[in-house]
């Protein structure tokens, strides 16, 4: 019997900041265009929500039923660690996936129904990123795929759904939270690259190496520190973003020591707290412009 504590961290709490930042930030570009409306924030974050964890759900189940992860350094599989039946997760993961489906119909229809379209093609993405005969995080699109659902869909999305229009503000927003929720996924696959490479799963971070991806993930950061310059464009409150760098500093901290294993585990917490705080003190700088 898998208990409740166990389910909850099969969930993978720590990627939750990949779902509940793009939120913030689309409707802190939405407060800038003067169209923030609370309720529809509230059901893109449980879109959101349900979606990465639908995804993480979808990733134990095929990633377990393959074999990928009887041998990992990373964070609780339930289907890997024989906690749950195969079935068991995939029905969490459908259950997950179903809620975030519903969650973006009924924001769909109230903004604009083509966004109907989009959301088929995210819940596509979700599973087919482990699931399917030829998944595509096997073959290294993971990042990108992340970098378009949880970077410039999810940002741009609410803040279109919101204000019925983008900007330029929004852009630089998304990728901005493209990059840091790329991040995470550097991080984690530069963690599994032994596992990865043995079970042949060519992630990007497999494909690059060890310390190529230690760059990448560095650049990704200090990527999202230049465009929080830009923003100050807009408004100088924008500097406030800047607030995340001693976050930020913390997560490269071990990347940079070349550690690995397990001791990479915190770089994923920390990445996923830099952009939970940079993207709730640009959202702020955003509707006090």
């Amino acid at each position: 019997m898998t208990s409740i504590a166990q389910w909850i961290e099969g969930a993978r709490p720590r990627t939750l900041p990949n779902a509940v930042a793009p939120v913030i930030a689309g409707t802190g570009a939405a407060a800038w265009l003067h169209g923030a409306v609370w309720w529809k924030s509230l059901l893109a974050l449980t879109v959101s929500l349900a979606l990465i964890i639908g995804v993480n759900f979808a990733n134990d189940y095929s990633d377990g039923i393959r074999g990928t992860d009887d041998e990992r350094a990373g964070p609780l599989r339930l289907v890997g660690s024989k906690l749950a039946t195969p079935r068991a997760v995939l029905t969490a993961a459908i259950v997950s996936l179903g809620v975030g489906a519903v969650a973006g119909l009924a924001l769909a229809i109230v903004s604009a129904p083509w966004l109907i379209a989009v959301g088929a093609a995210c819940i596509a993405g979700a599973w087919l990123y482990t699931g399917g005969s030829r998944p595509y995080g096997y073959a290294g699109f993971g990042e990108i795929a992340v970098f378009v659902f949880f970077g410039l869909v999810a940002v741009l999305g609410t803040q279109y759904t919101q204000a019925l229009r983008v900007d330029w503000v929004g852009l630089t927003m998304a990728v901005a939270t493209g990059a840091l929720s790329s991040a995470v996924l550097v991080a984690n696959n530069l963690r599994d690259i032994p596992t990865d490479r043995v079970a042949g799963k060519l992630t990007l971070a497999v494909r690059l190496g060890d310390g190529r991806t230690r760059v990448f993930y560095q650049s990704l950061l200090a990527l999202a520190g230049v465009l929080t310059l830009v923003l100050m464009l807009a408004t100088p409150w924008c500097a406030a973003g800047l607030v995340a760098t001693p976050l930020a500093l913390r997560a490269v901290g071990p990347v940079r020591r070349g550690l690995g294993g397990r001791d990479l585990i915190p770089v994923l917490r920390d990445t996923g707290l830099t952009m939970l705080v940079w993207s709730v003190a640009v959202a702020l700088a955003l509707g006090l412009g």
